[in-house]
């Protein structure tokens, strides 16, 4: 009798680590598809070059959203240092180690434990991505060129590109929502 319940108990952790697994697999998966959106997204759609410190205005931001929100927090955040990072290696090298770290940081404060992508955390996110953004990018463009002087300059830069972004992943987000994505394919 208890060899039976044993071979039962091993069967239910077998197919318990058979899926977990498959999620991770899944996981990955998504998010190196997600940093190649990424990365295309942030370095040739939309890409316009501003200022004259090798920035530039992107879009990329709002699939770093949309990772934040449909994938667990690690994966969100490889697949924003690895996209951001990759599209500033390929346009601007000088960036990339700022990036990769900011692009990290922006996904903090987005949610994926929620059954919709557009939720009222989500849309405040967008809005706190900014800021982190703006702000860490002038702190950075003060330890590669010295100056204090383009605040309003790289301020203005990132309110068009996060705020781009953040409206670019509100329209997309409830298109997805729309479609019953998240709980289609990541509940």
């Amino acid at each position: 009798m208890s060899a039976k319940l044993a071979t039962k108990n091993e069967k239910k952790s077998l197919t318990k680590t058979q899926e977990e697994t498959t999620s991770k697999t899944k996981y990955m998966a998504i998010t190196g598809f997600m940093a190649a959106l990424i990365t295309i997204m942030t370095a040739y759609v939309c890409h316009i070059p501003v200022g004259m410190n090798g920035g530039y205005v992107h879009f990329g931001d709002s699939l770093i959203y949309l990772a934040a929100v449909l994938l667990p927090t690690p994966y969100a955040l490889a697949a924003a240092a690895i996209g951001g990072g990759l599209a500033d290696l390929l346009t601007a090298p000088m960036w990339a180690p700022a990036t990769i770290i900011i692009k990290m940081l922006i996904t903090i404060p987005f949610t994926n434990k929620l059954k919709k992508i557009i939720t009222p955390r989500n849309v405040i996110a967008a809005v706190l991505a900014y800021f982190i953004s703006g702000i860490s990018y002038f702190l950075a463009e003060y330890v590669l060129f010295g100056t204090w002087s383009v605040f309003l300059v790289s301020m203005s830069e990132s309110l068009i590109q996060s705020g781009g972004s953040a409206i670019f992943f509100i329209v997309f987000g409830l298109a997805l929502d729309k479609a019953h994505v998240k709980t289609r394919f990541f509940s």
